[in-house]
């Protein structure tokens, strides 16, 4: 029986292509490095974490920093409760990406906390929701303390085409209002993203 002479090369290049296959390693790649995935048409986690940032500043700037953030109860911090992120875009978000930096960036400045059992959709920690009905049960308190401040958003998408090139920008709006219904802080994000395809880099 003879052996066709396309039999080896075929097994050469087999082999050839499993061994580049097994070099490809997975790698961590550290948040903020130039090696992350940029796409043109969908929100990145750097996105997030850039439009996080800038609210956190602004927040700090302009509320925190100047003492303008008031409690209703004086020995203890600001109480916020997370509202309606609306997602306006085309995509399905987690907005937990962008507001959940924003709340651990709060919570360390110490004069601000944020309510696990008050929120859109029902309480975020429902074990710590029935403790305090509990709570107030047993010790015959009928008030509940309310959240001094609400924070509200939206995020907003648009596209653009000239040629082959994509354009994607992505408006980050936040709000934040007191029990009084007062926007006491407003900020607005725009992250614009041009090219053709998904690329390696901001």
């Amino acid at each position: 029986m003879k052996t066709s002479p396309l039999v080896p090369l075929v097994a050469t290049a087999g082999a050839l292509l499993l061994a580049g296959c097994a070099s490809t390693q997975t790698t961590y790649v550290p948040q903020g490095s130039s090696r992350l995935v940029t796409s043109v048409g969908k929100v990145n986690i750097q996105d997030f974490e850039q439009a996080a940032d800038d609210m956190v500043k602004s927040l700090t700037d302009n509320l925190i920093s100047p003492g303008k953030l008031q409690s209703s109860v004086p020995s203890e911090p600001s109480l916020m409760a997370i509202s309606r992120i609306v997602n306006s875009t085309g995509q399905q978000l987690e907005t937990d990406l962008l507001t959940k930096k924003i709340r651990v960036a709060l919570n360390r400045t110490g004069l601000v906390q944020t309510s696990t059992t008050i929120g859109i959709g029902g309480a975020e920690d429902p074990i710590a929701a029935d403790q305090q009905k509990a709570q107030e049960f047993f010790e015959d308190k009928k008030h509940t303390r309310l959240p001094d401040y609400t924070l509200s958003g939206k995020i907003i998408e648009v596209k653009d085409k000239a040629g082959n090139i994509h354009q994607s920008s992505y408006v980050f709006q936040l709000s934040l209002t007191s029990n009084k219904g007062v926007a006491v802080w407003e900020e607005e994000k725009t992250i614009t993203k041009q090219g053709s395809r998904a690329t390696v880099g901001f």
